[in-house]
């Protein structure tokens, strides 16, 4: 039977387990989410601003981004550094938790890359819209 521990979460319930099968099961857990891996990719060249990575992701809604860096600040993947300013000042930037992943989300992007270049050898139409420079390397 599943156990799982409620957070409250932007006025909605957030459930985070208590019992895997498999380790992996966290770690997935952690990074699903349509845009966490390209948040973390993104924090992967260095500390940014709200604004800066919603410009750097212009199709993901203000809404999404907000909840998925809150998400993967309460999993510990990366620091909110509030400044007390006016206008107030809010960066991101990888944790040490986070750094960690750099490595593991790189060669998950050369696996990614291998099984991408099979496709196009099988005739399909495959394209990679990120910059060679995904911060994903250390």
């Amino acid at each position: 039977m599943l156990q799982f521990n409620y957070i409250q979460c932007f006025g909605g319930e957030k459930f985070l387990r208590n019992l895997y099968h498999l380790a992996i099961e966290a770690t997935l857990e952690a990074l699903t989410g349509k845009w966490k891996v390209s948040i973390l990719c993104h924090l992967g060249n260095g500390t940014l601003r709200t604004g800066e990575l919603k410009r750097l992701m212009p199709n993901i809604s203000q809404r999404v981004l907000t909840l998925q860096l809150r998400e993967l600040e309460d999993a510990g993947i990366i620091t909110r550094t509030v400044y007390n300013e006016v206008p107030p000042r809010v960066e991101y930037s990888l944790s040490e938790r986070g750094q960690s992943l750099r490595r593991i989300l790189g060669e998950m992007s050369d696996w990614g890359a291998e099984l991408i270049e099979a496709r196009r050898a099988a005739g399909e139409t495959v394209e990679v819209t990120a910059p060679e420079d995904d911060g994903l390397r250390p």
